[in-house]
């Protein structure tokens, strides 16, 4: 079971690490083989290799003057799920984006080992 700190000290740390565009800070929270899923349909992004990559093409270079607000979260013995509202400039689309999500993570010794997100993103005006 995930303690209420725990899952605090995760989802603040993840927020850190996107808003600050820090590769070094997401792989704090993962373990060495953890799956990075961000899209329902395709393969996940594996190890901290496969993370740090992913988060710093679509994180660091994609993305700036981000933010993100944590909505809900909930802890079902070891995944822990959670709701956030985020905004960022797209680097790539050249307009301000927000994107509402929910995050799907198994926790493994107080680290994700497995993480599914399903989210919709509008262009805001």
């Amino acid at each position: 079971m995930i303690t209420k700190d725990v899952a605090e000290k995760i989802l603040e740390t993840y927020k850190q690490a996107w808003i600050k565009q820090d590769v070094a800070k997401i792989l704090s929270i993962f373990t060495q083989d953890a799956e990075y899923k961000e899209r329902a349909f395709e393969k996940p992004h594996k190890g901290h290799k496969g993370i740090a990559s992913y988060w710093q093409d679509k994180v660091c270079d994609e993305q700036s003057n981000i933010t993100f607000k944590l909505l809900n979260y909930y802890v079902i013995d070891n995944v822990l799920i959670a709701e956030w509202d985020a905004s960022f400039d797209s680097n790539i689309k050249k307009h301000r984006t927000r994107i509402k999500e929910v995050a799907i993570m198994e926790i493994k010794e107080g680290k994700i080992s497995s993480l599914r997100e399903y989210w919709q993103s509008k262009k805001v005006d």
